[in-house]
């Protein structure tokens, strides 16, 4: 006897036979010929080696077996068309969950109008964010505590693999009684001498800032270390040094005290980007809620 060789269509064949009682009934109620029924009858019980229903002139009627295992075979078929049901509302989006991770400051600049309209779009679904530090990013989504991640990219795709959202030219913030605010623009050259608050290492655009001083000669001189961006405009407008931070993010949190100015020669871009788990595919959810947001992004 080998159930593994039991087919659903034979499960619902037995459960319409028991139900009706006639084969005809029964391939009416299955939508096939009365041929197929019978077929998958005998299908099934060689595959049982028993009998499950005693031939007579008018009808079909269940053996003892079967009156044993029918409630068994119909839960059998409750189950799957639950499961049936179940992946047709995730697949439809009538049903499911979107998982993603981000900074606060992240969070605040991009996601916004995506999440506003995604949720007027599917109520059904759930969304969690797991809003993280900087250096909690990528290990959200490594141990898979989100699906994906919107923020920096890492520097190569050993573990990851991500789509790029756009590229964030970096500002210069600063008061507006300094001496470079009423400037179109300003050079990195120019920051020499300028104490510059900058994010924690592993953190934020720090190594980015870093790097590029380093390329065209200059060391960062260090007027504080921040750990959140709030912090980094009271801290600016008091005096206490400039920040470099990307445009989208700048916009989203500056205050009226302080100025934003672009910094070019060279011009320095922070990508911004979707980040995935190497090898590991996003839910019908989520799929479309990354769909949404980079057409967001797009307008």
């Amino acid at each position: 006897m080998s159930l593994s060789r039991l087919t659903l269509k034979q499960l619902h064949a037995i459960s319409a036979v028991y139900r009706t009682g006639k084969v005809s009934a029964a391939a009416e109620q299955l939508f096939i010929t009365q041929s197929a029924v019978s077929v998958l009858i005998r299908q099934a019980e060689e595959a049982l080696g028993l009998t499950l229903f005693d031939r007579t002139t008018r009808s079909l009627v269940p053996t003892a077996a079967t009156e044993q295992s029918i409630g068994v075979i119909e839960r059998i078929l409750g189950d799957v068309d639950s499961l049936s049901l179940t992946m047709g509302e995730l697949r439809d989006l009538r049903h499911g969950m979107v998982r993603l991770t981000a900074t606060p400051a992240t969070g605040q600049a991009i996601l916004p109008q995506t999440v506003k309209r995604f949720r007027e779009a599917y109520p059904g679904i759930g969304l969690v964010l797991d809003d993280c530090a900087p250096n909690q990013f990528l290990p959200n989504i490594r141990q898979e505590r989100a699906e994906f991640g919107v923020g920096m990219p890492p520097a190569d795709h050993g573990e990851f693999d991500w789509e790029v959202l756009h590229h964030d030219p970096l500002y210069l913030i600063c008061p507006r009684d300094n001496a470079f605010a009423g400037r179109e623009a300003v050079a990195w050259g120019e920051l020499s001498d300028v104490p510059l608050l900058l994010s924690r290492q592993d953190y934020g655009v720090r190594d980015l800032v870093e790097e590029t001083l380093l390329q065209i000669g200059i060391r960062a001189r260090l007027g504080s270390e921040i750990g959140f961006l709030s912090s980094a405009f009271w801290m600016t407008s008091a005096g206490i040094g400039l920040c470099i931070l990307p445009k989208r993010l700048t916009e989203a949190f500056i205050i009226d005290s302080l100025v934003m100015i672009p910094l070019v020669e060279p011009l320095v871009t922070r990508p911004i980007a979707i980040v995935t788990r190497k090898g590991r595919s996003l839910s019908p959810s989520c799929e479309s809620f990354v769909d949404m947001l980079v057409a967001d992004q797009g307008e």
